[in-house]
């Protein structure tokens, strides 16, 4: 090799050595990232590892809970329902709490390891105050031997355990999967790319993690041996929490960018008084602070966009407004930069998006409560064994796994070969389309299932477990069809979420997906509450006795598939509404990719 050919080359690894990232982020002690030394899979596969050991720990506590208080506990089925139902709404609220913490004060790294710190604490105490206390006498908690009667001390360490388990978890949940975006640079071209697919793999970390807890945990807790299986949830948390420490020198951040409720304030206040101002026709005579944000904000700025003109007021300099040209002194409450209102305008046009994802999430919650209902009036014996009902779940989550697959390797390149650009495939708003439209068919199938296991009910048992000689395994289709359609819905609405809210409110746009999942909890039980109080009019069972022979369950999944038709409807308006973010370049270069933040 001639000495210039080797001096090329030192120079070019020199400059990837020293090239730092074009989004922003810096290191562990606030200095720019350097590319080659920071984030990257190295950082990213860490973070799938402890996202799959979390959700472990997590739902081998979760998937159970309802049968722990019910055979440990002695609480009866609606009370128990009813507490689980109040405990899994909690873990979806604490996810606001972590979301704000993280993008106003703490930072996402912060916020997931103080969080995890908690989910270890509650998860231990569970583990302790069981083994010492709840599981009296000793071999108790099976379905054969109920526990004895637990004093307030003990209850009262039980539900503190639990619900340390829910804030640990809640505040953890969404901000490690922008966290773990954050290690690529998505103004890069290729780790561009890479983040994108990160949000597929962590989709499925989380759904073996999942696998793993709702197979072997569920079985050791199902055969009574509670402690040991809280033991192990225990490990599999410290576990994810050592993993995650050890990669704290690996590790890109975004600085934290204050609280946001006093900037939205700030636009909505400065707008509302100018409501009488008159705006000019072209818009561009707005007040902007390039030199100042630029140097004082880590953040992209957001470029004008026209929508929501009334929002534009906030950022008209009328004849009050007094602007310090030196330091640039004005007051927030009467004048907004330009960036400060399209914050505001993100965040309006995402919420029409996220309340059309909110059936969706109905239809996503039947598979852990009307699904296992309706499987456990099925034949589910095989070769003497019995199934349990709520182990067909693990076909939804080889579904998400084969489809996850599917989708990456052949639909997306695909796509994209039939586009003819430099398209990555289907659009986020486009794939969640795809995602409503499936769970239509899931739906659809389990209706049809439903149909035919009334064909070939016992009418007369109304006490034995399998009261009708359809196969379970006629529910495989159903649960196929909500793993393709999460692949499709969760995968893009992370994707999405992540890539339209500005960067002071990542982790905010995480916790919009974890709300609605909550809110279909609700809205489920609502549309059940309805359901019944219309259909058991006259002294008619309903459609969802306790007998379901006497039911129809068939109509309410044919009820749910129309609700899911009108709400894509709904949603193809809307995103053919929404524009998208418009931010601006930082620190240009070859390595931007233009249409990095289209859907």
């Amino acid at each position: 090799m001639s000495c210039s050919a080797l001096q090329v080359c030192q120079e070019d690894h020199f400059k990837e050595e020293s090239e730092i990232t074009l989004d922003g982020s810096v290191d562990l002690h606030g200095r720019p990232a350097i590319r080659a030394k920071s984030g990257r899979w190295v950082a990213g596969i860490i973070i799938l590892l402890n996202q799959g050991l979390a959700t472990l720990a997590f739902f081998g506590i979760g998937v159970n809970l309802v049968l722990f208080l019910t055979r440990v506990v002695g609480q009866n089925n609606a009370e128990a329902a009813n507490n689980v139902s109040k405990w899994t709404g909690t873990v979806y609220i604490f996810s606001l709490v972590g979301a704000f913490l993280s993008d106003s004060y703490w930072g996402r790294y912060k916020t997931c390891a103080v969080f995890q710190v908690i989910f270890v604490i509650g998860l231990m105490s569970l583990s302790l105050s069981s083994y010492l206390f709840l599981l009296k006498p000793k071999g108790c908690g099976k379905e054969s031997l109920q526990c004895g009667k637990h004093s307030s001390l003990e209850m009262g360490m039980f539900y503190l355990s639990i619900y340390l388990i829910a804030l640990g978890n809640g505040g953890y949940q969404p901000n490690i999967a922008t966290f773990g975006a954050d290690q690529f640079d998505e103004e890069h071209s290729k780790e561009g790319r890479l983040k994108v697919a990160f949000f597929s793999y962590f989709y499925l970390a989380l759904n073996f993690g999942q696998l793993f807890s709702n197979t072997g945990l569920v079985y050791l807790e199902d055969e009574g041996m509670w402690a040991l299986g809280f033991w192990v949830s225990a490990g599999s948390a410290f576990a994810a929490l050592v993993l995650f420490l050890a990669g704290t020198k690996r590790y890109r951040h975004f600085k934290p960018s204050g609280n946001p409720l006093p900037r939205f304030c700030q636009v909505l206040v400065a707008a509302s008084r100018k409501s009488r101002v008159q705006m000019p026709s072209n818009g561009e005579d707005l007040f902007n602070l390039d030199t100042m944000e630029s140097s004082t904000n880590a953040n992209r700025k957001i470029l004008h966009t026209h929508g929501f003109k009334f929002l534009d007021r906030a950022a008209l300099i009328s004849s009050r407004d007094v602007v310090d040209q030196k330091d640039g002194r004005y007051n927030p409450w009467r004048l907004c930069p330009v960036s400060q209102v399209e914050e505001v305008k993100c965040i309006l046009r995402l919420l029409p998006i996220w309340l059309c994802t909110i059936i969706y999430s109905v239809v996503f919650t039947q598979m852990a409560s009307l699904f296992v209902e309706q499987g456990a009036v099925m034949d589910s014996t095989v070769f003497h064994f019995r199934i349990p009902a709520a182990s067909m779940s693990c076909f939804d989550i080889l579904s998400v796994c084969l489809f996850i697959f599917f989708y990456r390797r052949v639909l997306d390149p695909f796509v994209g070969k039939l586009k003819k650009s430099n398209s990555k495939g289907l659009t986020e708003l486009q794939r969640m389309g795809v995602g409503l439209v499936i769970a239509v068919m899931a739906m659809l199938s389990a209706g049809i299932v439903e149909c035919y296991r009334l064909r070939y009910a016992k009418q007369e048992c109304t006490d034995c477990k399998d009261t009708s000689t359809l196969s379970i395994f006629w529910q495989i289709p159903q649960y196929a069809f909500i793993g393709a359609s999460e692949v499709f819905m969760y995968v893009g609405q992370l994707e999405f979420f992540n890539a339209q809210t500005p960067d002071g409110l990542k982790s905010f746009g995480s916790a919009l997906c974890m709300t609605s999942i909550s809110l279909g909890n609700y809205v489920s039980s609502l549309i059940v509450s309805i359901v019944m109080k219309i259909s058991t009019e006259d002294h008619v069972p309903g459609w969802i006795p306790a007998n379901l022979n006497k039911g129809h369950l068939d109509r309410f999944f044919f009820l749910l598939a129309a609700l899911t038709s009108i709400d894509l409807i709904a949603y193809i308006a809307c995103a053919k509404w929404y524009k998208n973010i418009q931010l601006d370049e930082k620190r240009g270069g070859e390595n931007n990719e233009p249409g990095s933040f289209s859907v």
